[in-house]
């Protein structure tokens, strides 16, 4: 009698090959380039000039870029806070209110109504907002001068102490039809017994949120929160279509500063630097993300 043929089993380990080739190839090697590059002086043609941690050491007391830095946090605080407070509101109002009374398909029109800005291309929808925020023929201040409250009429994209909050309010809007999405999908897998005993025991809608929606949802919450501060620290497109970083750096951002390094003032070794920098903390804050969310878990 012969003995039947073992199939070899393919290694799991074989099906990772073609994502870590990948990754390596755009990740880690321009990565690696980028601090590599970091540490010359280079003006983008000839041969880079080695300097060290020369642009580590002037980047530390550059006053711009500290500047940009802090205005990051705002576009944090706009692109993934300020959305994930709104979104979990919408998404639980859309699942346990309009999606009850007025039916499912309601509830996915108004998703599908909100989550549009994130269908649309940053530099079309960037154009459109320059338009309604002009400050002679925007829309803006055109319909506030017709509704009699020429008084607020304003260069919202001009003035150094608006921009930065105008640039906010787009990014709002833009962001909160992503963590709206993911929550909806979330609300999908918790136990409708939940909702049911609560309102049973008469609790609010508000209290239902508070004590039922948000602890059943909390890994999405914490992946929303991860996704949306990677995508403010890497905030460049709407800047860039905007404002420029202007008026007078008000608004600029750390991608933004770097890009005006590397082609503006052709300095790619320090520009490189800050990419550098920024790459790193989005690394640590990732890692951090994780660990509160594995802990979480585990709690």
């Amino acid at each position: 009698m012969k003995r039947p043929r073992r199939r070899r089993e393919i290694p799991y380990a074989l099906f990772l090959v073609p994502g870590g080739l990948l990754l390596l190839a755009v990740i880690i090697v321009p990565f690696v380039m980028n601090t590599a590059l970091s540490l010359t002086e280079w003006e983008g043609v000839g041969t880079p000039e080695f300097v060290g941690l020369d642009n580590y050491t002037e980047l530390a007391r550059d006053t711009e870029f500290w500047a940009s830095f802090r205005h990051n946090i705002a576009v944090t605080l706009a692109m993934a806070v300020i959305p994930t407070c709104i979104g979990l509101v919408l998404a639980a109002g859309l699942f346990d209110y309009i999606g009850k009374r007025f039916g499912p398909r309601t509830a996915a029109f108004l998703r599908a109504c909100i989550y549009l800005p994130q269908v649309l291309p940053i530099a079309v929808a960037g154009i459109v907002w320059s338009w309604i925020l002009a400050p002679e023929d925007g829309a803006l201040n055109a319909l506030l001068g017709a509704v009699g409250l020429e008084a607020l009429q304003q260069d919202w994209l001009g003035d150094p102490r608006r921009a930065l909050f105008s640039v906010m309010g787009v990014m709002v809007w833009v962001q909160i039809g992503f963590p709206l999405v993911i929550f909806m999908s979330g609300l999908q897998r918790v136990d409708p017994a939940l909702y049911e005993a609560a309102e049973i025991d008469g609790a609010s809608w508000w209290r239902r949120f508070w004590h039922v929606t948000i602890p059943q949802i909390r890994p999405e919450i914490f992946v929303a929160l991860l996704w949306c501060t990677i995508a403010s620290l890497k905030a460049f497109a709407f800047i860039y279509v905007l404002t420029k970083g202007g008026p007078g750096g008000a608004t600029s951002v750390p991608s933004y500063y770097s890009f005006e390094n590397f082609f503006d003032t052709t300095r790619v070794g320090y520009g490189a630097a800050v990419a550098t920098v920024l790459a790193l903390i989005i690394i640590a804050l990732t890692v951090v993300f994780l660990r509160r969310q594995s802990k979480g878990e585990e709690g």
